[in-house]
C-alpha cells in the first residue's frame, strides 16, 4: 500500500492472526516492504511470503530471498524452488513433500504432481536440509535423526508440523513462490495459509479491564461472553458499514451488546458477511470470524461485549500525522463542510482536524499531500462543498530584547467627567539562563509587577492597569502575535479624583506597555522543531544536504545496520514541503517525526519580511473596512 494509506495496513493487521507478505521477484525489498515488516512485528503476526511474478523478464526468487533475510533481519526459509522462469515458468518443486506441482490448463488451473525435473534433484536436496536443519532446533525428532544419520529424510507430515510450530512461534518465515496472474503456485499458497498459519484458538489474545485496568486473557471459544472490535468503517448507500472482528463468543442478530468505549447499548440490527464487494446476510458470527454490521454507530476501534464483561481491546498503532492544511469552505456557513469533515474524522483516525484560534482557522492534518488531496476531493464530490486550502499559519512570537522605560499619560475630555491615567515603568525581558551559555532559552513568560508606593496610583485601579495589560500581550506591535518573555513593571503614575477610573487605566496600561515595548528593541521569535529522519543507508548524502537547505542545526546523526538516522532542529517555517521532498529523494524509503522543540529568534532579513507582509495586510484590511 502507498505509505499515505499506511493506516489500512495497521487496521488489517491489528485484527489478523496470519498475513502473507507479497514481494515482487524482480523489485525484491522495496520501502513499503519495510514497513509494513514494521508493522506486522509490532502486532506479532506469523506470516509467509510469496514471490510473486515469476513470469517476468528479471525475475529471481533466490536473490530477492537472500534480500529479504539481510534488509528484514529475520529468518526467511525457502519450501519451494521455482521450475523455469520468465515464460518457462511452469510450476514449483515443494521441498516439504520432494514433489514438483506444474501448473497445466488455459488458466493454469490444474496441479499435476510429478517427479522432480532430474537437473533440479541436487538443488532441491541441498535447500531441503537447509530447511531441516532450522528446524531442528523446534523438533527434537527432526533433531535427534539428523544426528545420527545426515542423510536422514523425515516424513512429510512431521515436517510440516514442525514448520507449523516454528511459523506460529515467529521463528520462521517460511517462502513460497509463483505468478499470481498465471494463477501459478497460488493453489500451494492457499494450502500453505491452513498448514503453517495459525487458527483463531492457537493466538493469543488479551484486553484490558476496563475497572483495574489488568490484562484479561480472550479464549476464541463461541460458548464465551462476546468480546468483539470495530476495526473499520464505511459509508455507502445502506448508512454506515462497520467491519468487526469477533474474538471471543456468539455475535447474534437481534441481540444487545455495549460499546464499552461510548458506554452505550445497541441492538444487532444486521449482521453481514463480506466477500470483497458482495453482501451475505447471515444470523450468527462465531469466535475468530471477520464480519460486518450495519446500522451502529461507534468509532474506529471500538469494543463491544455483551454488557457485563467490561473490557477493552487494545486499539491498533495510530501514527503522527506529518503534513497539515489550512481549510476553509468558499461560502461562508456551509453546514455540510463540517459534516463531512466529522465523518471523515471518525472514518480514519490519521486524519485529524483542529481549530487554530490564534490565527483563526481550521486546520487538517494527514499523513501525505496524497492523503489529503484524497479528502478535499471527497468533500466536493461527496458533499458538494468546494474548499479553499492553504499553508497553515506558524505560531510566531514577539519579545523586547532589551530594557526600556516608559511614561504615558492618558487624557480624554469629553463636555462632562473626561479619562485621566498616568503610568511610569519598565519593560524587561525574560530569559532563561545567560545568552550564549548551552541551557538558554527564550521564556514564554508574561509577567506584571506592581512596585508602586506612596498611592501615586490608587490600590483599586491596579487591577485594571493589569487587565489593560492582559489585553494587549496577545497582540504584539511588530505583526501582531503573542508577547512571551515579557516583564511590565509599573513603578510610579499619577490619578486624577473625579477623571480617573478603571477604564482610563486598562486603556493607559494598554498603550504604555505599546510604547515601551517598540522602545525595548522587540524581536519575532519563531518556533523550531526537533525533527528526527530515518532512511536506509544509501541515502544519508541526500538527507545532510535537504536539511542544510532548510537551515537545519545537526545534533546527532547515527549509522545502524543498513538504516541512518539524523536527529536535528529546524524552524516550523522551513518545513513545509519537507514530507514529499524527502519520499521523492528516498524512492518513498525515508520516515520523519517532528515534535516542538523551543523557540529562537528569527533572522533580521526573515524579520523583516514578516513585518512588510504584516504591514501589507493590515493596510488591505483598512481598504476593505474603508469601503
Amino acid at each position: 500500500g502507498h505509505v499515505d494509506f499506511t493506516i489500512e495496513v495497521e487496521r488489517a493487521l491489528r485484527v489478523l492472526d496470519g498475513a502473507v507478505l507479497v514481494v515482487c521477484s524482480v523489485g525484491g525489498v522495496q520501502s513499503q516492504t519495510m514497513t509494513v515488516d514494521r508493522q506486522m512485528k509490532r502486532y506479532k503476526v506469523p506470516r509467509i511470503v510469496f514471490i510473486n511474478k515469476l513470469d517476468r523478464a528479471g525475475a529471481d526468487p533466490l536473490k530477492v530471498t537472500e534480500e529479504l533475510s539481510e534488509k528484514l533481519q529475520q529468518d526467511f526459509h525457502l519450501i519451494q524452488l521455482p521450475i523455469g522462469l520468465e515464460e518457462f515458468h511452469a510450476g514449483v518443486v515443494d521441498l516439504v513433500s520432494m514433489k514438483a506441482l506444474l501448473n497445466e490448463g488455459d488458466f493454469g488451473e490444474k496441479v499435476r504432481e510429478a517427479d522432480i525435473p532430474e537437473e533440479m534433484l541436487e538443488q532441491a536436496k541441498e535447500k531441503r536440509f537447509e530447511l531441516l536443519t532450522k528446524l531442528a532446533d523446534f523438533n527434537d525428532e527432526i533433531g535427534m535423526g539428523l544426528m545420527e544419520d545426515e542423510n536422514y529424510d523425515p516424513p512429510t507430515e512431521l515436517v510440516r508440523k514442525a514448520l507449523r510450530d516454528a511459523v506460529i512461534a515467529r521463528r520462521i518465515i517460511p517462502v513460497m513462490m509463483g505468478s499470481a496472474y498465471k494463477n501459478k503456485g497460488v493453489q500451494q499458497l492457499l494450502d500453505g495459509v491452513l498448514a503453517y498459519l495459525p487458527n483463531p484458538t492457537e493466538v493469543h489474545n488479551e484486553a484490558i479491564d476496563v475497572h483495574t485496568q489488568e490484562k484479561v486473557p480472550i479464549k476464541s471459544n463461541s460458548d464465551l461472553p462476546v468480546v468483539a472490535l470495530a476495526f473499520k468503517l464505511e459509508e455507502n448507500k445502506y448508512g454506515q458499514l462497520t467491519y468487526m472482528r469477533v474474538y471471543q463468543g456468539t455475535l447474534r442478530r437481534g441481540d444487545t451488546i455495549f460499546n464499552v468505549n461510548l458506554k452505550q447499548r445497541m441492538k444487532v440490527p444486521r449482521l453481514i458477511r463480506m466477500h470483497s464487494d458482495e453482501m451475505e446476510d447471515v444470523q450468527e458470527i462465531g469466535a475468530g470470524e471477520i464480519c460486518a454490521m450495519f446500522g451502529v454507530d461507534c468509532y474506529s476501534g471500538d469494543t463491544f461485549t455483551d454488557g457485563n464483561l467490561l473490557c477493552t481491546m487494545t486499539s491498533m498503532h495510530v501514527p503522527e500525522p506529518v503534513i497539515s492544511l489550512s481549510i476553509k469552505p468558499e461560502k461562508k456557513s456551509d453546514a455540510n463542510f463540517t459534516k463531512a469533515l466529522t465523518r471523515f474524522q471518525k472514518e480514519d483516525p490519521t486524519f485529524r482536524v483542529t481549530f487554530d484560534p490564534e490565527a483563526n482557522e481550521t486546520l487538517i492534518s494527514g499523513m501525505g499531500e496524497l492523503h489529503l488531496d484524497i479528502y478535499i476531493e471527497r468533500i466536493k464530490r461527496e458533499y458538494g462543498v468546494s474548499v479553499i486550502t492553504g499553508r497553515p499559519k506558524v505560531a510566531f512570537r514577539e519579545t523586547p530584547t532589551t530594557s526600556a522605560k516608559y511614561e504615558y499619560t492618558h487624557k480624554k475630555q469629553s463636555g462632562g467627567r473626561g479619562q485621566y491615567a498616568k503610568m511610569i515603568g519598565e519593560i524587561e525581558p525574560i530569559r532563561i539562563g545567560n545568552e550564549g551559555d548551552e541551557d538558554f532559552a527564550f521564556s514564554l513568560d508574561r509577567v506584571f509587577e506592581d512596585i508602586t508606593h506612596g498611592g501615586s496610583i490608587p490600590p483599586e485601579f491596579i487591577p485594571a492597569c493589569k487587565k489593560g495589560f492582559e489585553d494587549v500581550i496577545d497582540e504584539g506591535p511588530l505583526i501582531g502575535h503573542p508577547v512571551v518573555g515579557c516583564k511590565m513593571i509599573v513603578s510610579d503614575g499619577g490619578y486624577h479624583a473625579v477623571d480617573s477610573s478603571e477604564i482610563a487605566f486598562r486603556l493607559c496600561a494598554k498603550y504604555a506597555f505599546r510604547k515601551g515595548m517598540l522602545n525595548a528593541d522587540p524581536a519575532i521569535l519563531e518556533p523550531v522543531m526537533r525533527v528526527e529522519v530515518t532512511c536506509p543507508a544509501e541515502f544519508q548524502n541526500v538527507i545532510i544536504p535537504q536539511l542544510t537547505r532548510r537551515k537545519a542545526i545537526i545534533d546527532d546523526s547515527v549509522l545502524t545496520g543498513e538504516m541512518f538516522e539524523v536527529v536535528a532542529q529546524v524552524p516550523l517555517n522551513n518545513m513545509f514541503g519537507y514530507s514529499t521532498e524527502l519520499r521523492s529523494a528516498t524512492q518513498g524509503k525515508g520516515e520523519f517525526s517532528m515534535e516542538y522543540s523551543c523557540y529562537q529568534r528569527v533572522s533580521t532579513e526573515t524579520q523583516n519580511q514578516l513585518i512588510a507582509k504584516y504591514q501589507e495586510e493590515q493596510a488591505e484590511q483598512k481598504k476593505k473596512e474603508g469601503k
